[in-house]
């Protein structure tokens, strides 16, 4: 299954309406490249499969960390997750948020987790201290019936954080969901009682080589659409992705994209197998 998530609006629209019933073959590359730009979420079995997992630890309101190496994916099917799961709004009432999300930017506390909760529930912020930010996260976060709340790159949370994610478990009985690199579970376990909250674990893990030849055939289908087909899941191909990539779907994504612009951009109809490894030799 494959969803856009994010759309820009087409500028080219006026134009096209003004000028001629058919764009011309420049602003119909224009217009394709523009589409590449965007993100697409492609829902692959490993991401469904995950979020049947979540899915498992909303109902319960189980704590539960998900771990994987950066690139392979955590974060889009986190997203996907949340946007799964949208707001419910009632006239005179306050929304029902069932599932909320927050990255964590570095070396985050207290108050910078607060903070960043309130924002993702549109709450308008005032000054206040970190007592009455941390009454106001339960208050808003219970009004809006949140079931879940997923925080990507947990491992830049400062220790003491993990206390205060504690407390707001026991507080709102919530699932909390803490995703990050293996430096997540190295930072959790200075603390054994909090580790043993979180014990529940998901692996995202990178493509293997099979899984990595029916990617690259979906994104082909799915995400590039060129005109004519560019064989990424032969042989040929795989030779130059397989390395190139080993195995993160980010990366490949990235390659696969850039290769489509730069294809569309020379008047190719097709990735070339010189195209692809030219962008390939610049991943170093």
């Amino acid at each position: 299954m494959v969803n856009l998530t994010e759309q820009i609006p087409d500028p080219l629209a006026v134009d096209e309406a003004v000028g001629s019933s058919e764009p011309t073959p420049t602003i119909q590359v224009e217009r394709e490249i523009q589409r590449l730009q965007r993100r697409w979420v492609v829902e692959l079995e490993q991401m469904r499969r995950f979020h049947e997992w979540l899915d498992g630890k909303r109902l319960a309101r189980s704590p539960c960390r998900v771990v994987g190496d950066s690139r392979t994916g955590k974060t889009i099917a986190c997203e996907s997750y949340r946007l799964k799961h949208p707001p419910m709004l009632i006239t005179g009432q306050a929304p029902t948020v069932p599932v909320i999300s927050w990255q964590s930017p570095p070396e985050s506390g207290n108050r910078e987790m607060f903070e960043g909760i309130l924002n993702t529930l549109r709450y308008q912020l005032s000054r206040g201290t970190l007592s009455e930010l941390r009454s106001r996260v339960y208050r808003t976060m219970k009004a809006c019936q949140v079931e879940m709340l997923i925080i990507d790159e947990a491992h830049r949370l400062r220790p003491k954080t993990f206390y205060d994610l504690q407390d707001l478990l026991d507080a709102l009985q919530i699932s909390v969901v803490l995703v990050g690199t293996d430096r997540l579970d190295a930072v959790m376990r200075r603390d054994e009682q909090i580790y043993q909250r979180v014990i529940m674990s998901h692996r995202y893990e990178r493509l293997t080589s099979a899984q990595l030849v029916e990617t690259s055939v979906i994104w082909e289908k799915h995400v590039l659409r060129l005109p004519e087909p560019s064989q990424l899941g032969s042989a040929k191909m795989q030779k130059v992705l397989g390395p190139a990539t080993s195995g993160y779907i980010g990366l490949l994504d990235r390659i696969l994209r850039e290769a489509g612009v730069r294809s569309l951009q020379r008047g190719a109809k097709r990735i070339e197998f010189s195209i692809l490894k030219e962008v390939v030799a610049e991943c170093r």
